[in-house]
């Protein structure tokens, strides 16, 4: 799969490293190579770097790994997606970009991209980057009204070695996703249990 990662932080170098180990096609879309974060795995085999605009033309899935701040000036710089599969990875339980809930919803009303879903934002980048807690592969979770894009969300999460992916509902399930997100930063951080912490559904 030809991936445009935008955000070079902890979770878009844990994806990047997790998804090029299992064959995927990873290109950073950068607004400054001189500032650039990750420029260490930019010698990583199948990690490449370019412009935000190039990094989405040539790629079929966009993740955003971003501040949510940014997230309209990166609208601006992806141009037309209509085509493309984007999943937002941020959270903004702290700062939201004004005037919407959320980034999610942003990209909604901001792209003409139809499938756009929330995943990969509910747990610290270490869990990104092994997601095997003696021996079991914890979960990932996801939202968003796109089959096609949830079916992308799925495959990718498993390639990480997530061993199962919830659905959270539709887009109206943007906003109870962050606060799940928030749990975990709730529990690792502030309560002090530490990053090394992960969800796990059990069935009986």
């Amino acid at each position: 799969m030809k991936i445009a990662i935008i955000g070079s932080g902890n979770v878009g170098g844990a994806l990047a490293s997790g998804w090029a180990e299992a064959g995927h096609h990873i290109t950073f879309g950068v607004r400054n190579m001189e500032e650039f974060k990750g420029n260490r795995l930019g010698n990583v085999k199948n990690i490449t770097t370019s412009s935000i605009a190039e990094a989405v033309q040539k790629s079929d899935v966009i993740v955003l790994a971003a501040v949510p701040q940014a997230v309209e000036s990166i609208v601006q710089s992806i141009g037309d997606v209509h085509d493309k599969v984007i999943i937002d990875a941020m959270n903004s339980v702290r700062v939201k970009p004004e005037p919407y809930a959320n980034t999610t919803e942003a990209l909604v009303k901001l792209t003409n991209c139809k499938d756009i879903v929330k995943c990969f934002n509910t747990t610290g980048a270490e869990n990104m980057r092994n997601p095997n807690y003696n021996g079991v592969g914890i979960d990932m979770f996801y939202a968003g009204d796109s089959d096609k894009a949830k079916q992308i969300c799925e495959k990718l999460a498993k390639d990480l070695g997530f061993e199962n992916i919830y659905n959270f509902g539709g887009n109206d399930k943007f906003n109870l996703l962050e606060q799940f997100a928030l749990s975990w930063i709730n529990l690792a951080i502030m309560q002090g249990y530490g990053r090394d912490i992960a969800f796990k559904v059990l069935k009986r």
